[in-house]
């Protein structure tokens, strides 16, 4: 009898504790109470099966609503799931636990969104989040067309408590073009809206699939999307608005046919030898101004606060509220200007002259003058170096705030109230700072080509709205509209992201191996500072960086290569620092949006329409551009070099799953639609290109599981095992050396996800090769690309040899320790000498050493990013030290 029972104690400890729910931490950087958190989670295979068995509790263990959305699985090698999107409103503490288990049984949200989307011709959306009621008509302004604020909450929407309208002349979003012929004001129309994924309950998102018209036949007209965030219980919204410009750039006389570098055919190539065309450096199509604006309906004799910092510009120090009551019908703005654009010489140029600083004039060392206005009509009022970026008007009863992310990284932009016709803007583009122009600022080649690619560039801008009855303070005011402005960061602990394994064997930041942390920190430090201090900043420029410094001087921006968001996406999960979080996502949209092709672009056919003459008409459509989806060349400008092969979706994909940024895998699927066509032929299957493709296609079809992007992604991966017979075991040409990580990473992930053995024995078959016969073809940029795949080749063997030249090839890699903490540089210079001192890489034989410490991030992405930490997995795994 005492047998039976042990045994049954037995049998129900066991089954409890299989039952016990797993826990992740959760920790909260910037928390502010009650701001929108949406958080990405990966997953270890094996260890979690459904999304509908997770919960989140505070630290204290208090279970809080919270909502969950599958985003990625481990298909096909296992059915479980591998990253989810996990959204909650931030409470009181900044610590949080999810705990998930088959026991596990989330509690539901008292608040719900209702909304209805009926894209019918006449047809709207309706949104209902309790406090606040909004709609969008397919045949209304573009934006928001009636907003209700339920003022008495009686749970009803009367007519007295509309709070906002469509503006009278139908303009709720609008970008204009300026030409020889004056402005030329655009009309918005409605194609589309779509709930996206993760929309649940507590937090619904809309996009809006639109497209701007003009009254000139000469101008193009110009796709728009907004996404509309909506929030349960909360009476504020965000919305991410995303332009596209379509105007033709300069004056120019356009050749027909082709440029070499990026030619589908061999018949009609341009010309590269143009520079005597003036045309190149003339504007044409410019945009004139672009933003959001609303109808208010509040009394009258408003009151308007907004604030702007104190200090310099790159110091985000304590900001002042400033008051405007105005007077008759004299409008409010907030303004933040900045610098001219001025990319100054390009290296090419320099090179040529000798490095000279003629024939252009050095203005990198001028003064960055930066200017936060607030102004009444003409008159200014008060004057910072920088505005915070939000604006609240209110009438003493209710209020609407307006808030615009990166109000002075992404300058120009304002904020406008005017009380002659009653209406709020946010501007994307003021007006008031003149209109943004694409012309090329010299004729010289950059990138190889006497180009211009600027039509097709998107930007997107984030905004937050609130609207409120008036009884927030200042102070509540400020935080609301950090929601957006400055946005708190959710992470887990970089020990989770690393052992999930969804990117391969990478070791958490930890001070075991310090010089090689310092080789990474230091780095990405140095990038950060000089993005700050240069600054590289503007619209169309805030995100990216540049690859080359040279005699105190920066040159050429890097457009991504390598896939240098993703190193940064990297970084962040690695230290949970959430500065890198901030510098990933800004990289990734500028990236997708600013270095990729866009336009033209047919539409998606839907099949909407009942009549059937609907898809004739779709067929007649233009067709899009051969080129949409590929990247911008690294020059000395965004958009005047075009490359086969030349983006990287890798980051963006990172920012899907990690930020629940949506339109980041909506452009990683336009290229991915580009690969399919194969527009270069066999020269798009063939080197860095080929290489490139696997990594991007891996990732793509990771995040989406189509088929189409399978079988492409099957077919490359063939053809490079095959073409590795023919190279003696090496998978790359030798040409391609420093493409190491592409190879690494693509197949890695692939023989991941597969299992397909020879996909393992291709990578270990490589790493004797370049164990063997190291790659020297670039100099360092090759053989330090190799550390990562002679780590595979250790991990599929177990052979030390693999192990030994990874790491007497990461000799050079260590960097000592900086003289004082990096936080303590105020001076470039002063900076740059200090890298120097500790860093331990050779020089290059042919001149300037781009892989050395004090350049940018572009090289580094080869060489460091994507090998010590792998290395140091290992490292720590095998209990390892490097001789002194």
């Amino acid at each position: 009898m005492r047998k039976t029972i042990l045994v049954i104690i037995s049998c129900f400890l066991i089954k409890a504790c299989a039952q016990a729910p797993k826990k992740v931490d959760i920790q909260i950087d910037n928390n502010i109470v009650g701001a929108p958190i949406t958080l990405g989670i990966p997953f270890p295979i094996g260890e979690l099966y459904s999304v509908d068995n997770v919960r989140l509790l505070t630290s204290k263990g208090r279970e809080i609503p919270c909502q969950t959305t599958e985003v990625a699985t481990w298909l096909p090698a296992d059915g479980s799931v591998k990253w989810i999107w996990v959204f909650f409103f931030a409470e009181e503490t900044s610590n949080y636990i999810l705990e998930y288990g088959e026991g596990v049984d989330p509690i539901q949200s008292p608040d719900r969104i209702i909304s209805s989307n009926n894209m019918r011709p006449g047809g709207g959306v309706e949104v209902n989040t309790g406090p606040l009621s909004l709609s969008i008509n397919k045949l209304g302004n573009g934006f928001l067309d009636a907003v209700y604020l339920d003022s008495n909450q009686n749970g009803s929407f009367e007519k007295e408590e509309r709070i906002a309208s469509a503006p009278s002349e139908g303009r709720g979003t609008f970008l204009d073009i300026l030409d020889d012929a004056g402005v030329d004001s655009s009309k918005a129309i409605i194609n589309e809206v779509f709930r996206e994924k993760g929309s649940g309950p507590m937090h619904t998102i809309f996009r809006i699939e639109g497209t701007y018209v003009y009254n000139r036949e000469d101008n193009n007209i110009s796709p728009f999307s907004i996404r509309l965030h909506t929030y349960a219980g909360k009476s504020y919204i965000k919305v991410l608005h995303t332009l596209t410009y379509t105007g033709v750039p300069d004056k120019h006389i356009i050749q027909e046919g082709e440029h070499a570098n990026i030619a589908t055919q061999n018949k009609k190539i341009i010309s590269e030898d143009t520079a005597d065309d003036p045309g190149w450096t003339q504007p044409n199509d410019q945009i004139a101004a672009c933003g959001l604006q609303l109808h208010y309906d509040l009394m009258d004799n408003v009151e308007i606060t907004t604030p702007l910092y104190e200090g310099d510009w790159h110091v985000k120090g304590p900001s002042v509220v400033e008051t405007i009551n105005l007077s008759g019908n004299s409008s409010a703005q907030v303004l933040q200007k900045g610098p001219e654009r001025d990319n100054g010489p390009s290296l090419r140029s320099l090179y040529m002259n000798r490095f000279k600083k003629e024939p252009f004039e050095d203005k990198t060392s001028k003064k960055k003058e930066f200017r936060g206005l607030i102004s009444e009509g003409k008159n200014i009022l008060k004057e910072a170096e920088r505005a915070k970026g939000w604006m609240n008007i209110s009438d003493g009863r209710r209020g609407i705030s307006i808030g615009i992310k990166n109000f002075l990284e992404e300058y120009p932009k304002g904020i406008q109230i005017n009380p002659a016709t009653n209406t709020l803007l946010g501007n994307i583009w003021p007006s008031d700072v003149g209109a943004m122009s694409f012309e090329r600022s010299h004729t010289l080649l950059d990138g190889g080509m006497l180009g211009n690619f600027a039509q097709g560039i998107t930007k997107t801008t984030e905004f937050i709205y609130y609207f409120h009855d008036d009884k927030d303070t200042n102070e509540a005011l400020d935080k609301k509209m950090d929601y957006v402005i400055n946005s708190p960061v959710a992470h887990t602990d970089p020990s989770w992201y690393m052992d999930s394994k969804v990117y391969g064997n990478m070791a958490p930041y930890s001070k075991e191996y310090p010089e090689f942390e310092n080789a990474l920190q230091y780095k990405y430090e140095w990038f950060s500072f000089n993005q700050n201090h240069q600054p590289w900043y503007g619209m169309f420029d805030y995100g990216d960086g540049k690859t080359y410094y040279f005699k105190g001087r920066w040159y050429q921006w890097t457009n991504n290569e390598p896939t240098v968001d993703f190193m940064l996406w990297t970084n962040f999960m690695r230290t949970g620092n959430s500065k890198y979080y901030r510098m990933a996502q800004e990289m990734s949209r500028h990236t997708m949006d600013v270095d990729n092709v866009h336009w033209p672009k047919k539409r998606s056919y839907l099949g909407e329409i009942n009549d059937a003459i609907d898809f004739w008409n779709y067929k007649d459509e233009p067709e899009s551009t051969p080129y949409l989806g590929i990247g911008r060349r690294h020059a000395n400008e965004h958009w005047i070099a075009l490359l086969s092969a030349h983006v990287w979706i890798q980051g963006w994909i990172a920012s899907y799953y990690l930020s629940g940024d949506h339109r980041a895998l909506e452009i990683a699927k336009m290229t991915g639609d580009t690969y399919i066509k194969r527009i270069w032929g066999e020269h798009d299957l063939r080197g860095r290109r080929l290489y490139l493709s696997v990594l991007n296609l891996v990732e793509l079809y990771d995040a989406t599981k189509l088929q189409r992007y399978k079988k492409e992604l099957d077919e490359r991966v063939d053809l490079m095992l095959a073409l590795q017979q023919e190279q003696g075991g090496n998978l790359l040409l030798d040409r391609f050396g420093y493409s190491q990580p592409y190879v690494a990473l693509g197949l890695y992930k692939y023989w991941q996800i597969t299992g397909r053995k020879e996909v393992k024995k291709a990578l270990l078959d490589h790493a004797r090769w370049v164990r063997d016969v190291p790659p020297l073809n670039h100099e360092m940029e090759s053989y330090l690309a190799t550390i990562n795949p002679l780590l595979i080749g250790y991990e599929f063997s177990g052979k030390q040899s693999f192990l030994n030249e990874a790491m007497k090839r990461a000799e050079m890699l260590k960097v000592g320790r900086l003289s004082k903490d990096y936080n303590e540089f105020t001076d470039i210079e002063v900076f740059n000498d200090a890298l120097l001192e500790v860093s331990n890489l050779p020089k290059s034989k042919k001149g300037i050493t781009n892989w050395e410490i004090n350049q940018g991030l572009r090289v580094f992405g080869w060489t460091h990013a994507y090998n010590i930490p792998q290395l140091l997995y290992w490292m720590k795994k095998e209990n390892k030290t490097l001789s002194k």
